[in-house]
């Protein structure tokens, strides 16, 4: 505003018309063109108009003259008969204030813009007790099941909470009452997230979303104010979704570990726990709430009332990891050679957000080749950095070292292939990925969900094929094998601790009654006598060594096998297991009858 009153203001003062120099202007004069001039003493500026009968006849002009106007110049205008009129025009008023009030407004701008600041900042602190929950509404593009790919049986399971915030009404004339909360547990990367927007998307309801560390502050009261907030505004919505994810921070067990608990964690809890209370069954308000550490959660969270249904969110099945690996394809282009199927067989244990970063992998090794569309082998090269790691190409090994690797790769190679019910042999590579000179990979044919005894016997004879191929060969010990130790040995321990696959302890469990979690149990007492525990130890060495048997009979039983993949190893450093079968085959083929020999007669 201040820019525009003196723009407008320097306008104004200035006068309209053509402009002339002095010079024409005295010539005009002197044509008889002038018919009158103003004569501003203060700047010395002259204005007049034109007379006749030319083009300028009535018109407007200005010039600016000498500061006093000579006597000459003064008779050869009166001369000519222009009428002169001598003009001390008055200070606009504005201009003439603006130095005095200039200083006061801006003084005035500065404490209301301090008062401003001021009250923004109060006003954050007013408000640290408000919720931080998103909220996402019908409004919005919502999430379906259609975009959650697998899953059926969780689907179903929240099919009813959808039922429900869409068509109350049947429900209440039956008498039924909906769970009120419904707690999603699975391992990380399983979707959990995705499915609770689903649900709010195939209800149509407004969808409440924040996460667990939202609640906590360092002002004391602040989670348990941010509680009562978050279920007023889900209240003020009739039917809503409250989404809590990872719950597991601020509903662990009260009282755990050394010392007490966290009081401000346990109020918010204790808030959260009668807000949960106070919900009517007609309300249309649903908890829902992921984690994936359900063994932590506090009891009073999960009684009936409360989060009273739990639903397993599990890593996908091999059905559901073909069409999580099609949506995630859906968008990319894919060579004709890629089988999906292929594929989903050889990721298992891998969850949704594995899957998904497995095809951006293989997106990218294309884009590293140069490539215009993603083939089986992007696929293959990605799948080995995300369970193998990246190939170490800088590291060079010595020759002796080289040769050892080999071998020891062809000791797990061997023992794969041979031994009845593994896992088919993928391929074996003395290439260095990732914190391994070299591995062996094998793919299961489908997904396991529980194991037998022969099939824990058979991992740990695997595990042992590479230290025992090094004795069998170079009978020596190498550092090599440390890993693959202690894989045999954690099998071995909950054979016997666990799993209840030893003769000596018998059907009973040592494995104790959970995970440490902030110091819960960390000062409790075994369950077993120190005689037990030196029986595990027996059972367990008994296990390992009766397994090392069975593997150094296997190698020494088919060494000449073992020699031919360890030399194409060396050869080619990536064997693929069919080329391995092929190598046993030959290896364990009879060689060919020969001819009798004839001796001449003498």
């Amino acid at each position: 505003m201040l820019v525009a009153l003196l723009t407008a203001s320097a306008l104004l003062n200035q006068p309209a018309g053509t402009d002339l120099s002095y010079t024409e202007f005295l010539e005009r004069v002197r044509a008889g063109e002038v018919d009158n001039i103003t004569v501003d003493n203060t700047n010395a500026r002259i204005s007049g108009e034109f007379e006749g009968d030319g083009d300028t006849a009535g018109g407007t002009f200005q010039t600016t003259g000498p500061a006093e106007i000579s006597e000459g110049d003064l008779q050869t205008i009166r001369e000519n008969g222009v009428a002169v009129d001598f003009d001390t025009p008055t200070p606009n008023w504005f201009l003439s204030l603006l130095p005095l009030f200039l200083p006061f407004m801006i003084v005035i701008g500065f404490f209301w813009w301090m008062a401003r600041r001021q009250q923004s900042q109060m006003g954050g602190i007013m408000s640290i007790g408000r919720s931080k929950a998103k909220t996402y509404t019908t409004e919005r593009p919502g999430t379906t099941f259609d975009d959650v790919a697998g899953y059926a049986a969780v689907k179903k399971e929240v099919t009813e909470v959808v039922d429900f915030l869409s068509d109350t009404t049947k429900f209440a004339e039956i008498g039924a009452r909906i769970p009120k909360g419904v707690l999603l547990v699975g391992p990380p990367g399983t979707g959990k997230t995705l499915i609770a927007r689903a649900v709010a998307g195939e209800a149509g309801v407004p969808f409440l979303s924040v996460t667990g560390s939202d609640f906590m502050e360092m002002f004391v009261g602040v989670g348990a104010s941010r509680v009562r907030d978050l279920f007023q505004e889900a209240r003020k919505m009739g039917k809503a979704i409250i989404f809590i994810d990872e719950i597991d921070s601020i509903g662990r067990k009260r009282g755990a570990g050394m010392g007490g608990g966290h009081d401000e964690r346990e109020q918010t809890l204790n808030q959260m726990l009668a807000e949960m209370d106070g919900f009517e069954a007609t309300e249309g308000i649903v908890m829902m709430a992921a984690t994936n550490r359900p063994d932590i959660l506090d009891p009073a969270l999960l009684r009936p009332g409360r989060f009273d249904r739990q639903v397993v969110v599990p890593l996908p099945e091999l059905d559901d990891r073909r069409k999580i690996l099609g949506v995630h394809m859906k968008h990319k282009k894919i060579h004709d050679d890629v089988d999906v199927e292929v594929i989903a067989r050889g990721t298992p244990g891998m969850s949704g957000a594995d899957l998904s970063n497995l095809v951006n992998e293989a997106a990218l090794y294309a884009v590293r080749a140069g490539g215009k569309q993603i083939s089986a082998l992007h696929f293959d090269q990605a799948r080995d950095r995300v369970i193998m790691g990246v190939k170490r190409d800088s590291l060079v090994m010595s020759g002796p070292e080289r040769e050892m690797t080999a071998y020891h790769e062809g000791g797990h190679a061997l023992c794969a292939a041979l031994l009845p019910g593994y896992d088919p042999l993928h391929k074996v590579t003395i290439i260095p990925t990732g914190m391994a000179l070299g591995v062996t990979m094998t793919l299961p044919e489908e997904d396991r969900h529980s194991m037998r005894k022969t099939q824990a016997e058979n991992m740990i004879i695997m595990a042992l094929g590479g230290r025992n191929a090094e004795q069998l060969v170079f009978d020596v010990v190498s550092s090599g094998a440390a890993n693959d130790l202690q894989q045999a040995t954690n099998i071995a321990r909950r054979m016997v601790t666990e799993w209840g696959m030893s003769d000596q302890i018998g059907p009973m469990s040592l494995s104790g009654g959970g995970p440490v979690f902030l110091g819960d149990d960390m000062m409790g007492t075994k369950e077993f006598s120190e005689d037990t525990a030196r029986l595990v130890d027996e059972e367990v060495h008994a296990i390992l060594t009766a397994m090392e048997d069975r593997c150094r009979r296997l190698l020494t039983e088919n060494r000449h096998a073992l020699d031919l993949i360890a030399r194409n190893l060396l050869e080619k450093e990536t064997v693929t297991g069919e080329e391995v079968n092929r190598l046993i085959a030959t290896a364990t083929a009879p060689a060919p009858p020969t001819a009798p020999s004839v001796e001449p007669a003498q």
